[in-house]
């Protein structure tokens, strides 16, 4: 129960930021926002202050919302006389309505269609901007209270060690040694055998020289030692026994904060060039016929590292949400209908062409677009509840 409130309230976190941004944005430029939803459609409630009485008025029901109409950008036609701040019942994200999206009413100042195409293109990214934004803050705060970070390549000479590094695993790969001898993502490998494990790659070499021999594996996992038997194997075109674990020299550092918000920053930067690159393969691997060189996780996968992260320590759920709000960014920046970056994508054809796609195209685009975002959606969860048991 832990973990899922943990989950809803970092998504929560992550979709206010975003939409924020197209909010924020839209306002700044004149342009009127109808509607500002947390989840899709139908509409469970909501409430907007009246013009005239400034009173809160409550709504219930989904009343003109619809699904088909906020995915597509249908015409946006005024429901309340004030802004809506709704709840919906798909948790899938958010949304801002705002008048005339795609292109309609387009003689009215406070319609997005009348300004220029740079205004259009500066609103639609704003919601990405934000979650790289949010991101930077949130591991700039982390380096000042300290972040848990890979030690192998050495220590900077800004930092301050809060934690010395250990090896910790970081993944667990199914049907492995490991898996079947119950090591378990978080733990820190302390000892193998007799032998003390100060770093990485001693027990990469320790492991390595002992096929299908009995290694017994001194952990530490929620504070307490245990001790696991695992033998390394061989797999089919490696050369070296392994356990099949992803591990770290993982310690906890921070830094001044005036160096800690250079650092901050730094890392969103490269964390968003490292999730391009990734979907670059991914994309790649997959039209290539060669499959995913890496796993996908669905909401149910994430709030799996959600708690994973949560027992670890507060400095390991921050590292999960400024990663999870990079790659909402480069996610929703991509070339996709029905995403941020779909809608710009129609904004520069607009440009190219001369003259605005046809509303009934565009429309028809991002139904499709997020249908099959949807069906990925359901695909990736039904996989994610097939390994929980």
């Amino acid at each position: 129960m832990v973990t899922i409130l943990l989950f809803i309230l970092i998504l929560g976190i992550l979709v206010v930021a975003h939409e924020w941004g197209h909010y924020y944005t839209a306002k700044k430029f004149g342009i009127k926002v109808h509607e500002f939803g947390f989840g899709y459609p139908p509409r469970a409630f909501g409430w907007y202050r009246d013009p005239d009485t400034k009173k809160i008025v409550w709504v219930w029901g989904s009343g003109k919302s619809s699904l088909k109409k906020t995915v597509a950008g249908d015409e946006q036609q005024k429901e309340f006389p004030g802004m809506l701040w709704s709840f919906n019942w798909l948790p899938l994200g958010g949304f801002v309505r705002i008048k005339g999206e795609n292109g309609e009413s387009a003689v009215e100042s406070d319609s997005f269609g009348y300004h220029k195409a740079w205004k259009r293109v500066v609103v639609l990214a704003a919601g990405v901007i934000m979650n790289v934004v949010l991101a930077a803050v949130v591991l700039s705060f982390g380096f000042m209270i300290g972040l848990p970070t890979d030690l192998s390549r050495g220590v900077d000479t800004h930092a301050i060690i809060v934690e010395a590094p250990s090896v910790l695993v970081q993944s667990v790969a199914d049907d492995s040694p490991a898996a079947k001898a119950g090591i378990e993502f978080g733990d820190r490998i302390i000892q193998a055998d007799e032998t003390s494990i100060a770093n990485a790659a001693q027990l990469i070499e320790y492991v390595g020289e002992r096929r299908d021999t009995p290694i017994q594996l001194r952990i530490v996992r929620n504070g307490v030692e245990q001790v696991l038997t695992a033998v390394p194997v061989i797999s089919e075109g490696d050369t070296v026994a392994r356990l099949g674990i992803g591990i770290a020299e993982a310690g906890v550092i921070r830094y001044p904060w005036y160096i800690a918000l250079y650092k901050g920053v730094l890392a969103a930067g490269i964390g968003v060039v490292t999730i391009f690159v990734s979907f670059y393969y991914l994309i790649v691997n997959l039209v290539t016929g060669q499959g995913l060189m890496f796993d996908i996780a669905g909401p149910v996968g994430i709030a799996q590292v959600v708690g994973q992260s949560a027992k670890l320590g507060f400095q390991y759920v921050l590292n999960v949400v400024a990663m999870l709000s990079l790659s909402l960014a480069v996610i929703n920046i991509l070339p996709i209908p029905a995403l941020d970056g779909g809608r710009i994508l129609f904004i520069i054809i607009e440009k190219i062409k001369g003259k605005k796609v046809s509303m009934k195209y565009e429309q028809v685009a991002h139904t499709i677009g997020f249908m099959l975002l949807m069906i990925l959606i359901v695909v990736v969860t039904w996989r994610d509840i097939a390994k929980l048991f």
